[in-house]
Formats: C-alpha cells, structure tokens, sequence
C-alpha cells in the first residue's frame, strides 16, 4: 500500500490525578478524539469552559474514512479556527453528476447561488481533518488531551459521573459533572450503559478504495448505476488532495469482506474502470454494509452521545461526520449556559429533542437513498431503472433519482426554543431554521460576513436601513447586551452610517435572504440556528424569546422530560 501521509504520534502523558493519586472533578470529559469530540472540545474551550478529552489511541483515525464535508460543518469549524485550513487543502466542489451505464442522466449544483464565504462542500481525507482540530486543540489551555487512555467503566451520581480509566501505568478515576461520549459506531460507553440502536442494517456490501494515481477526472462528485465496468452494481468517485481518489464499488451481500479486501480482487476492479494502462497505486481499502440506526435518547442523565456513538447512516449522502458536528454544536452552548446557572438543567433535554429529530430526518433520507441505490425487489429494480431511463431526457423525473441526498442542515421546525412567527416572512429563515450567510462592510470598514459576526452568542439583528436606530430601542439592546446572558446585538445598514455595531448590506443579501425591511429584528441563537424574528422592535418580545430559547418558560420548566 502507497502512503501519502505520515500519522502522527501524540505522546501519553501521566495526568495530575495520576502523579499526586487525587481524584479531580472536572467540568466536562469528552470520550473520543474524532472530530464530533474534538468539535465539542474546541467549542466549549472558546465559550470558557475547561475540558478533558480521553482518547484510547495515539494518533489520527486510520484510513481516509469520512471524505466530503459540507458547508454547515464548515462554518462551525471556521468560528473555532480550522476551517480555513480544511478548505486550503480540501479538494472544493459543488457539481455532482449522475450515469446510467455510460451516460450522462443529469448533474447538479449544490450552491448556486453567489456570495458565500464558506463553499458548498469540501474533499479531505479524515486524518488531515482530526490532525488540524488536534493541533487547533493543542493551542488552548483549557483543552487537556489524554492519549491512549481508555475508560473501562461509568457510574452516575446525582452530582457528577466517575470514570474509570485504563493507561500505560494502569487504571485511575476520573470524575466529570458531565460526559459527552463521542467514541464511535462501537461506543464502549453506550455498551456500558447497556443502550441499544434502534434502525436497520442492509443487506448489501460496498468497497472503498483510496487511489493513488494521476488523472483527468474534474473535481465534481460523480455516481454511476450499472457502468460499464462494473455491471448491475453502482460505483462512485471523490477526488481528494495529494492524488488520492476515492472509489467506491457496491459488491452484493453475498460478497466475502476479507477477500473483497485483497489486492488481487481490488486491482482488477480498478483497471476495469480507469483502464488497463493506468498507472496507480492503492493507499486504503475497506469494505463496508450500510447501517441506518441511532440510539433512542441522546442525552441518559449526565452523559450525552453525538455523532456515530448516537446515530450511524450510510455513507452515500456524506451524513456522517456533517450530522455529528452539529450536534456538538448544538450541545455546547446549552451545556455552557447550565454550567454557568442562566438556564435550567432541563434546557440539556432539547439537545436530545433536536438532534434526535435531525437524526430522523437524516436517517430517512439516507434509508431512502440506500433502497434506491440497493433494490430490495425485482419490481423494485424495474421502477429505479425506470426512472433512471426517464430522468436522461425528462427533467420531472430526476427529482427522483436519488444516488444518494447530500448533507443539508437540519431545521428544528418544532423545537419549544422557538418563538412562533407573529408577522409575515418570506423566505427560509423560518424560526428554527440554519441562518445563511451574506456578505457585509463591518463597522471598521472592512469587508466580511454575516455568518462571522454570529459568532457563538446569542446575535440580535436589527434592520436599520437608511434611519438610524432609535435611541430607546438601542439603548433596549445595550442593556439586554450587558446582562448576564452572553449577547451581542448588529444594526444590519443599507449604507454606512457610523452605528456601532454596524453591518452593512453591501450586495443586499443579506435584506434578501433574511427578508429584511426597514425595523424588522432576528434572535439567531448560538448555534447559529434561528429563535425568533418580528417586523418591528418589542423588547418585552425580545426577552420572552430570549427566555424561551434558554429553557426559562414561565412554567419553570422545559415542556420534554429526560
């Protein structure tokens, strides 16, 4: 196997627990340095919050594993410093194109419209990824890393959860007020817990393979059904940085994992489809079953799973890792508002009421796209070929071609934290709903963007147009800025106007994604997600959002239990 990169080896070091034989309790234990654990660990460290982060190994996952990163997870990973990096070296993409045996059915743009900062999806191979989190981690001092530390058992108290932790030097415990078990598909802390998945298994099989080679293939996602090369099956191809290419092959049930794996099966595989006279080299091989489950809670008393540790879904749509980032950054703000005492505990139940639905409509999408991709009937097949003859010529039918629906994020149309609409909007930014970005002057003049300016508070928006902002209602949001809830308030301009905090429209996206006239005010909460929004300013409305979004109803008491 040809390697294109060197992994790195992160040195064990003895904790303090361990050196003085103490037992210290801390704030929060991530399990798991993947990046939905590393994700989590840098959010929490920016809002002020110390963390440990518990891996039982030494180095970056294995293999490319995860390949294409879509825009939302991005965006997250940009307010906490390593996105640019990502992008850098990701391979940049956004056309995806669909074959039926050999041609063309039809392709698609997944940001077509202009003025975005951050790109519709991005291709970098996981190692890269976990290794510019670790070293974007490694700067923090409020982030300790503890390598090749397992933990072996969990017990909840009513206060805090002990954790008993394996090392080189043997086992010590470790307590934390709480866990947030990021450790995978095979999460020793859900097996501790004695939790199941709830969800189907396929009965199908695909091989991955990472190939070094020179080639032509544009930087476009493209998915074949029945090619030429490979009869009867489907096959998908990524380009990623260095000259790797990922190609996926699907292989059928009845086919044997471990010699699908070996070289003399691959190899010819390859040449079928690139070509007898290609010259190339393979990096990686795996083979994988499609698995579409999740766990039925997130959040069991003090400790809280995210990405595959509480949901796992095919790889065809990318919904792996692009599901776990938001759930660490829908879990973070939550757990630093509860910590702090400016929300009750039973705010950290919405973690689990939003994510698990996010987690449904993600699960959906990808059963939906596995049973298109994998026919579980001989009418089933007739139907999906069907379609796929029609859609070469017929745009109606192409919506339903499905090679797999890639990541979008989710909105939490449902969600208690929402302040139902009062006035008429236009648009996607319903309450609930993932705030878009736009580009804006800032208030020293220099270019940037909306979404930078959501920056981990709570952001009011305000639309002043060309009148300034009335002195009561500034001085409204000045004060609800100093209160102890961490806010920050923007006067969104057509023009400059010397307002502080001042954002200007400068292409007029953001008036036009955000439907925005002259008065009108938007709460987008720490996650970037929307709260609530009205035509005109009303402070009392305001503060009931705010409250409503923090988990304080006047009930005293969020509306889902544990």
């Amino acid at each position: 196997m040809h390697a294109t990169y060197s992994y790195p080896t992160y040195p064990y070091t003895p904790s303090e627990e361990q050196r003085t034989g103490t037992v210290r309790r801390h704030p929060v234990v991530v399990i798991g340095a993947g990046p939905v654990g590393l994700t989590a660990a840098l959010d929490l460290a920016q809002k002020g919050v110390p963390v440990v982060v518990i891996d039982a190994e030494d180095t970056v996952s294995v293999g490319s594993r995860a390949v294409c990163y879509a825009k939302r997870a991005l965006e997250v990973w940009d307010r906490l410093g390593a996105g640019r990096r990502m992008i850098d070296k990701g391979v940049v993409w956004k056309i995806g194109k669909v074959f039926n045996g050999d041609g063309l059915v039809y392709q698609f743009d997944l940001l077509p419209e202009p003025d975005h900062k951050i790109p519709a999806f991005i291709n970098l191979q996981q190692y890269y990824l976990e290794d510019y989190l670790v070293a974007e981690a490694r700067k923090s001092d409020r982030i300790e890393l503890r390598w090749r530390s397992r933990v072996v058992s969990l017990r909840q108290m009513d206060d805090h959860v002990v954790l008993q932790v394996e090392t080189p030097d043997g086992i010590h415990a470790v307590e934390a007020d709480w866990v947030i078990a990021c450790d995978g598909a095979k999460s020793t802390i859900r097996k501790i817990l004695g939790l199941e998945f709830q969800g189907e298994v396929f009965k199908d099989r695909f091989l991955i393979a990472d190939v070094v080679m020179k080639a032509d293939f544009p930087a476009e996602r493209w998915f074949w059904f029945d090619p030429p090369f490979h009869r009867r099956q489907s096959a998908l191809l990524h380009m990623q940085p260095d000259n790797v290419w990922r190609i996926d092959f699907q292989l059928g049930w009845d086919a044997d994992p471990e010699e699908e794996k070996k070289p003399e099966r691959v190899i010819p595989r390859l040449k079928a489809m690139l070509g007898e006279d290609t010259p190339f080299e393979l990096e990686w091989v795996s083979v994988y079953t499609f698995q579409c489950r999740r766990l039925e809670r997130f959040r069991h008393g003090r400790v809280f799973f995210a990405g595959d540790s509480a949901h796992q879904v095919s790889p065809f749509g990318a919904r792996g890792a692009n599901s776990g980032v938001p759930d660490a950054d829908n879990l973070g703000w939550k757990l630093k508002l509860v910590i702090d005492g400016l929300a009750p505990d039973s705010l950290l139940d919405s973690y689990s009421d939003e994510r698990v639905a996010a987690a449904r409509e993600n699960l959906l999408n990808s059963t939906r796209s596995t049973d298109f991709i994998t026919p579980k009937s001989a009418m089933s097949r007739i139907f999906r070929d069907a379609v796929l003859e029609l859609a070469a010529d017929h745009p109606f039918a192409r919506s339903l071609v499905n090679s797999g629906r890639l990541s979008t994020p989710t909105t939490y149309s449902d969600s208690p934290l929402n302040t139902p609409d009062s006035d008429a909007f236009a648009g996607r930014m319903v309450p609930g709903a993932p705030a878009t970005d736009a580009p804006v002057e800032r208030s020293d003049g220099q270019a940037g963007w909306l979404m930078d300016a959501l920056d981990g508070r709570f952001v009011v928006l305000h639309a002043a147009g060309t009148d300034p902002v009335p002195a009561e209602v500034a001085e409204a949001l000045d004060r609800l800025a100093a209160g102890p809830l961490p806010l920050v308030w923007h006067a969104v301009t057509d023009r400059r106007r010397g307002l502080a905090n001042e954002l200007v429209d400068c292409a007029g996206r953001v008036r036009e994604r955000y439907d925005l006239s002259p008065g009108a005010v938007y709460l987008i909460r720490p996650d970037q997600h929307v709260a609530a929004r009205w035509r005109r300013f009303d402070a009392a409305a305001l503060i009931a959002a705010l409250d409503r979004a923090t988990g304080r109803h006047p009930t005293g008491h969020h509306p889902t239990g544990r």
